[in-house]
């Protein structure tokens, strides 16, 4: 247990914003997204307010609530079906519950009480708290609990229940009504403040509900199994060491593993557990149990000391929900004796990283210059930040090597009709290898600030306190910038214009920065940075580009930094040392090094760089993208043109654009590009083929409704259509801007 524990790595979130709720017990919460939903618990009066937290921002807020507002409860059953939330029963009061049922629609924040049908057979659930709520399909099950046997209720007579309801809900909004199933084999025993989880395993299919612990008289350490298909009740064979017997804990799945924490244990004496329960205490414990081979991996044992205060603290009747991969715990109280009769509530929140992340999607490039990327991906939820890292086709010398001056080839489709690939004649012209810089990292675009204290240990824990995630709005406008120039005497002149191919090592070549939607006049800033080809037949061609043969001296992966966000402005990258750089090949269980002392390599001109990035939480580094490819532009050529409109009109749309903002000398021409159907896009769907319906000095162009028509939809991130549009100077043309114009009823919203 002690080596399992020594891989956990609980946070305390110690740094919000908002209105913090009180700190209570017999809450519950639910996750929608990265939002945590609280509602109810008691702590000097029971709360009826519903409190939201943001784990993206680390943010608390008070939605405004309305309708059929319920009153405040505790220990009620609370369950939630993609953004409708479920709540029935609990305590209302001291001695007086509750067995009404209400609905909240989280997209409205708006309560409605709802009224099932009885059962056909039997009498509804009676008034209850401590009980299970379980949903799985349309489907909630209801088991146990509470009730009171006395009409009054200051002359509390408690009776354990076990018995079990189903309730059938209606799609998107209201419930059918309550049944009572037929079930087989052995009911588990009456009880209260006991867990029920539903899990699915994913090559069997069997859903199956899981009921752990809880309260009758005596806690509980009994595990049952109801199989939900055939309603059959058993009692699992378990491997590993049993929890002690709780209640008030909670358990959550994720993944194939329920994790459990918490809860009122029995208070031993001399090392053996009381018989009759009579003094009990809260326990901090920790442990899963493996659902696929039902055995118990303890995690914190209940007698483990903290004195560095580096574990969630003992507690009951507090709150846990799975965002993701990430178990959340919030309050709950800390009493340890029935009979000190002062328990407090904690006010704490922590979270942990079950797992590592999962790999983030490709590097996308947002823009190109001589000498820098923009570069940005896709967010991964629940993480502490991003290692993005990058190879280049030239060698790249160590610290203590002499900086080289090599240059990839490059390939082109030919201009004389054809569209097949061949390698340029013409290699791009030498650009020397600036001097080596020693920076510290603070002072990097984008990295990690200061105020974030990040360390990596041997076995890949990354550790930031303080710090404020920013939720990356939605985007809903792709535009790229597509650049790979050669030298000026590589272009053929045609009545197309000449560019070179994609440099990408991925099928994908669109860099899904923000995305149009609907032909509404939208304002779009020039974003991705990749290349591409026309041939004399005015269509344009981004093949994967054939990658020439590098020694594996050569193919040294370097670290760009740790990023908080998402993006990244790329200039340089760090070297290693000679006797590390056989390391710099590092996956996920690598360490990342101590950045202020290594020196810095910035990119150089007309060069090809490969790019990767793996997201970082608690766990460690998790495993890489896969490797996007994009090149440095050449010095001469003009910039892409920018802040590109589509204008909606009855038959036809408008495309308009302002100049780049480096024309580097007189811009001859304009052309833009739509992305049509074509055979080649059947063999290979991210082999996109771009027809040419604009050349011109004119700054704006029609897109008719035949040639829209025509049009090739994009599914590589959400269905668009995609245009291109470059300008063209005496050198000839610079990169193209490329536009995505979603398609479907998607509201739109530009992100500049």
């Amino acid at each position: 247990m002690a080596a399992a524990a020594a891989g956990l790595s609980w946070r305390r979130v110690s740094s919000f914003t908002g209105p913090v709720p009180r700190s209570r017990h017999g809450h519950r919460a639910v996750a929608i997204r990265e939002l945590v939903i609280i509602f109810g618990g008691g702590n000097e009066g029971i709360a009826d307010e519903l409190h939201v937290y943001n784990t993206a921002t680390n943010q608390w807020f008070l939605p405004a609530v309305r309708g059929d507002i319920p009153p405040g409860c505790a220990a009620h059953g609370f369950v939630c079906d993609g953004t409708r939330i479920l709540v029935f029963g609990g305590m209302v009061e001291y001695g007086r519950y509750s067995n009404d049922l209400y609905e909240l629609q989280a997209s409205r924040w708006l309560w409605k009480k709802v009224k099932p049908q009885a059962p056909s057979t039997g009498s509804p659930p009676c008034p209850r708290l401590g009980h299970s709520f379980s949903l799985y399909g349309n489907k909630c099950y209801l088991f146990g609990g509470l009730a009171n046997e006395s009409e009054d209720s200051n002359n509390n007579v408690p009776r354990y229940l076990n018995d079990f309801y189903e309730l059938e809900l209606q799609h998107g909004s209201g419930v059918v009504g309550w049944s009572i199933p037929v079930t087989k084999g052995i009911l588990p025993s009456p009880r209260e403040s006991h867990t029920a989880i539903v899990y699915c395993r994913k090559d069997l299919g069997v859903p199956k509900m899981y009921i752990f612990g809880g309260m009758c008289g005596c806690r509980l350490n009994d595990l049952w199994e109801l199989d939900i298909e055939t309603m059959t009740w058993s009692r699992p064979e378990t491997k590993g060491t049993v929890p002690l017997p709780r209640s008030l804990h909670t358990a959550n799945v994720i993944g194939n593993k329920m994790y459990v924490f918490g809860g009122w244990v029995p208070q031993s004496a001399g090392g053996e557990i009381s018989t009759h329960d009579g003094e009990w205490k809260c326990t901090g414990s920790f442990a899963y149990l493996n659902l696929d081979t039902t055995e118990w991996i303890g995690l914190i044992s209940d007698c483990q000391e903290d004195k560095s205060n580096l574990l969630p603290g003992p507690r009951a009747g507090h709150c846990a929900v799975a965002v993701g991969t990430r178990l959340y715990i919030w309050s709950g109280r800390d009493g340890y004796r029935k009979a000190w009769n002062n328990q407090v509530c904690c006010k704490d929140l922590w979270y942990l990283d079950t797992e590592k992340p999962p790999a983030p999607s490709q590097v996308q490039l947002i823009r190109a210059t001589t000498n820098s990327f923009q570069v940005k991906w896709d967010e991964v939820p629940t993480v502490e930040g991003y290692l993005l890292q990058l190879h280049a086709d030239s060698p790249v010398p160590s610290a203590a090597g002499t900086p080289g001056t090599g240059v990839p080839e490059t390939s082109v489709l030919s201009s004389q009709g054809g569209s097949s690939l061949h390698q340029s004649s013409q290699s791009l012209p030498s650009v020397p290898c600036p001097e080596m810089k020693v920076d510290h990292p603070s002072q990097a675009n984008n990295v990690i600030p200061n105020n974030v204290q990040l360390s990596l240990s041997s076995n890949s824990l990354l550790k930031i306190e303080g710090k404020e995630k920013v939720a990356a709005s939605e985007n809903k406008i792709t535009q790229e910038t597509m650049k790979n120039h050669a030298d000026a005497t590589a272009f053929k002149e045609s009545n197309a214009p000449s560019l070179l191919p994609v440099c990408t090592s991925s099928p994908q070549t669109s860099a899904n920065v923000g995305e149009l939607h609907d032909l509404d006049k939208r304002t779009v800033i020039p974003d991705a940075s990749v290349s591409s080809t026309v041939s004399s037949t005015q269509t344009m061609r981004t093949p994967q580009r054939q990658m020439a043969p590098v020694k594996s001296r050569e193919r040294q992966w370097y670290d760009v930094g740790i990023f908080k966000n998402s993006s990244a402005v790329v200039s340089q990258f760090y070297l290693l040392p000679e006797e590390t750089l056989n390391a710099s090949n590092k996956m996920e269980d690598a360490d990342v090094p101590d950045y202020r002392l290594l020196k810095k390599q910035d990119l150089f001109p007309g060069t090809v760089y490969r790019f990767r990035v793996a997201a970082i939480n608690g766990c460690g580094v998790g495993p890489f993208s896969k490797v996007s490819e994009f090149k440095t532009c050449i010095p001469g050529f003009p910039g892409a043109p920018s802040t590109v409109k589509i204008t909606k009109s009855v038959d036809c749309i408008h495309l308009s654009w302002e100049p780049p903002a480096s024309p580097s000398g007189n811009i001859l021409e304009y052309s833009a590009y739509l992305a049509i159907r074509s055979t080649q896009l059947q063999e290979n769907p991210n082999q996109l083929v771009f027809m040419r319906i604009y050349c011109g000095l004119k700054t704006s162009c029609v897109v008719t409704a035949a040639q829209l028509a025509n049009a090739h939809v994009d599914y590589t991130s959400r269905p668009a259509i995609v245009f291109r549009i470059s300008a063209k100077n005496e050198r000839g043309y610079g990169p193209a801007t490329q536009v995505r114009w979603l398609q479907g009823n998607v509201s739109v919203r530009c992100s500049m």
